[in-house]
């Protein structure tokens, strides 16, 4: 194969990786953040996904259905974010533990760092046990469903292009 193939089939590779890193993101964060709206329907927690609408729009629709599906669908678009920093980062670990992890760092920057941001969040002391429980686990989850899914999209990649090189070689 030549030189300009193999680089075209790398490149596209290298965005078909990316496209699917964007897609897992975008899942992962409407999958996670509508659980969340489950569990505030349910009251295992007092926050529901239209807690990031609260410092930016005016009216009571945020705080009905329709605010927290808005919110849902955003979350999910920030999740491409957060997905494309786990890419960058940790994409080559393989192990569940790394997409833990990620998930409880997530967990602290949206509760400890932006806590300012967001007026009708109360601190972490001050929020009931069920909430911080199910709020930390949903994060945890989250981090394992992109960090795993990354990981083993990469991994997926690796084996693909080895098998290649092998069998031109």
């Amino acid at each position: 194969m030549a030189q300009s193939e193999k680089s075209g089939q790398n490149q596209n590779q290298s965005a078909s990786f990316l496209a699917k890193v964007i897609v897992i993101g975008l899942v992962g964060g409407i999958l996670w953040s509508f659980i969340a709206y489950l569990a505030s329907i349910v009251n295992l927690t007092e926050i529901s996904p239209n807690l990031i609408l609260q410092p930016w729009t005016l009216g009571a629709w945020k705080d009905k259905a329709l605010g927290n599906f808005i919110s849902i669908l955003l979350i999910g678009v920030i999740s491409i974010v957060a997905a494309l920093i786990y890419f960058a980062a940790l994409k080559r670990f393989k192990s569940i533990f790394v997409g833990m992890v990620y998930g409880v760092a997530l967990w602290a920057i949206v509760f400890y760092l932006l806590n300012p941001v967001f007026p009708n969040l109360k601190t972490v002391k001050e929020l009931e046990m069920n909430t911080v429980i199910t709020t930390l686990c949903l994060y945890i989850l989250y981090g394992v469903f992109v960090g795993y899914s990354i990981s083993f999209e990469a991994a997926e990649l690796e084996t693909a292009s080895q098998t290649e090189g092998a069998n031109e070689g």
